[in-house]
């Protein structure tokens, strides 16, 4: 399993405080490598609050009783409040990567209400953009370093993710038709199955009846981000994994995830992850 986080005052043990309005109690990221399946069962909850975001793959949620199954796919949040029952697993061959930050103060409830998050809301749908990793890294990295007024920069940080969720939560969702939901999940099965090959959205369109900006347009509404995109997300995502998980050499991995070009390749690598692949694979290490 890769993981990255970090935890302040270098305590993993949840806790409250109001103290301030809003506090970062912990953070971090993890995707499942060789071990199979990762519970998580916390019958009385924890005292803070959890915020997970799923950007790739999908984690199945027991909500309010372990008999509730919901699968819970990338792109959406979900909302973990004090004492309140968890129960939600991870499986390997879904290769699912989450970021999770925990939180607390004297003002969450109101703070959360005020960026559109409501009292009985678990899930709701964001999107995926490295946006959110940013963020989500930024945190991890100022737990884990612990450089001045660290404490108040998780602070704004936690509320400047919280701004780009309310921003997304208030654009227009009129995707509702059941012949448009079912074009868009088509769209997004063939590109993640023909990842690697050399796409033509504007054909693939074209062979659906679409307009090439109607298309765009759509699929953006329906995923949060624009076609090419979504594909260059799953080769990154996967090159990742090939990082992670092979020897293959960095012109290998290159070419099996659909570059021709290894030094294109890195560069966008790094650009998308903060790393140069070599770079990556050694931090792994």
């Amino acid at each position: 399993m890769y993981l990255n986080c970090g935890y302040m005052h270098n305590s993993a043990i949840d806790f409250k405080d109001k103290s301030k309005p809003l506090i970062v109690g912990s953070c971090g990221t993890y995707r499942l490598l060789t071990t199979p399946k990762l519970p998580t069962y916390r019958p009385r909850g924890r005292l803070d609050y959890q915020l997970i975001y799923i950007s790739a793959g999908q984690v199945y949620f027991h909500f309010d009783n372990k008999e509730n199954e919901t699968v819970i796919k990338a792109g959406n949040m979900v909302l973990f409040r004090p004492k309140e029952f968890q129960k939600y697993e991870y499986y390997s061959i879904d290769k699912t990567e989450v970021y999770w930050v925990h939180f607390t103060g004297s003002d969450v409830k109101n703070i959360l209400r005020r960026y559109g998050i409501k009292d009985d809301l678990h899930y709701f749908f964001v999107g995926t953009s490295l946006e959110y990793e940013r963020i989500y890294k930024k945190m991890i990295s100022e737990l884990q370093r612990y450089q001045n007024n660290y404490e108040e920069m998780l602070s704004i940080l936690m509320r400047q993710l919280l701004i780009c969720i309310y921003r997304e939560l208030q654009k227009e969702r009129k995707i509702s038709d059941i012949y448009l939901d079912n074009e868009m999940d088509m769209a997004t099965q063939y590109f993640t199955d023909n990842y690697s090959s050399d796409i033509s959205i504007e054909e693939y369109a074209s062979s659906r009846g679409m307009s090439i900006s109607w298309f765009i347009r759509n699929f953006k509404k329906f995923t949060g981000i624009t076609p090419m995109h979504f594909i260059v997300a799953t080769r990154i995502s996967n090159a990742q994994l090939l990082l992670e998980t092979t020897k293959y050499s960095i012109s290998e991995i290159s070419r099996i995830v659909g570059y021709d070009n290894p030094l294109y390749f890195s560069r966008l690598f790094h650009k998308v992850k903060g790393f140069a692949p070599s770079e990556y694979r050694k931090s792994i290490k």
